[in-house]
This record gives structure tokens, C-alpha cells and sequence, in this order.
């Protein structure tokens, strides 16, 4: 979660361009009276100002913004923010606080990125609590099929090649 930009109401797209560029964001929450009640995104930008022609000066940001803002509370999970994201079809997604004031923004690449490192731990926390018997497969040394593999470190060994290994 990254703290959100926001920009005024009345405030020109030019403005909120070099505001998202200055801040190095893709978007930003638009405020009038510091009450959040749209956002404006580059696609918004892109769509309804650059490609009709129009000058980004003279558009103002309550023209072109998206509503309603679709937010959620900070006392959600990550999982909730994704289900509201797929559901709603938006990447991003405004938190807020309990008196409704934006204090943070979770995008897509937010959730793509703990969604990979709790795969890497999940990942971990298997091997780590792997039991010791697997039940068939190929031996890691001979290359035969087995009914009693057992690890050792990381490989797998058949019964003779777990004696070998005894011998030495």
C-alpha cells in the first residue's frame, strides 16, 4: 500500500498529469472539500482527453474522473482487496480509514507481489514439513522405479542406493 496521490476537483488535467509524473504514479484520487470522490488515471487521460484532441489545460479533472471511487477499509485483508478489485474491474483501489479519508492505495502489482512472495513461503513451509517417505517414484540415483524412496538432503534414493550409501 503506497500513499495515494490526490488532486482537487477543479484542477486541470495538466495539472494532474504533471502531478502523476512528478509523484511517478498512474493515477490520482481526486478531493473536493478533502472529500475523495473520484480518481483520474492515465487511461482516463489517454482516452478522454489525448485521443478526442481536447488541450489537457483547459479539461478539468471532474470531467474526466472515474466514479463512483470504489474503496476499501484498512481493516481488510489482501484478499478482500483482490476479490473487490476483480469484482469492481479496477487496478486500483483506494484505502480508507474509518472516518472515510484515503490514507493508502493498493494496486494490482501490489497484489501480485505478495501473492508471489506468500507462494515462495507456502513453497518453503511444504519442503520443510515434507515427510522423509514418498511413496513411489523414480530413484535420483539408478533412474529405477521405487515404492520406497526415501530424501536424503535433496534426493530421492531406492532402498539399494540408500544401502550403498551405508557402505561407504
Amino acid at each position: 500500500m503506497r500513499n495515494p496521490t490526490t488532486i482537487q476537483f477543479d484542477e486541470s488535467v495538466a495539472r494532474a498529469a504533471m502531478t502523476m509524473c512528478r509523484d511517478e504514479v498512474g493515477s490520482c484520487i481526486v478531493l473536493k472539500d478533502n472529500i475523495p470522490v473520484g480518481i483520474v488515471t492515465e487511461e482516463d487521460i489517454n482516452c478522454k482527453v489525448v485521443a478526442k484532441d481536447k488541450r489537457p489545460g483547459t479539461v478539468r479533472v471532474n470531467q474526466v474522473m472515474s466514479t463512483p471511487l470504489i474503496t476499501i477499509k484498512s481493516d481488510k485483508t489482501v484478499r478482500d482487496a483482490a476479490q473487490m478489485m476483480i469484482k469492481n474491474k479496477v487496478r486500483r483501489l483506494p484505502v480508507v480509514n474509518e472516518q472515510d479519508n484515503v490514507i493508502g492505495m493498493v494496486t494490482v502489482r501490489d497484489i501480485m507481489t505478495v501473492s508471489t512472495e506468500i507462494n515462495e513461503l507456502m513453497y518453503d513451509l511444504i519442503e520443510i514439513n515434507r515427510t522423509e517417505e514418498i511413496e513411489g517414484g523414480i530413484c535420483s540415483r539408478c533412474g529405477l522405479m521405487s515404492d520406497d524412496l526415501r530424501r536424503l538432503d535433496t534426493t530421492l534414493l531406492c532402498p539399494s542406493c540408500r544401502e550403498e550409501d551405508l557402505l561407504q
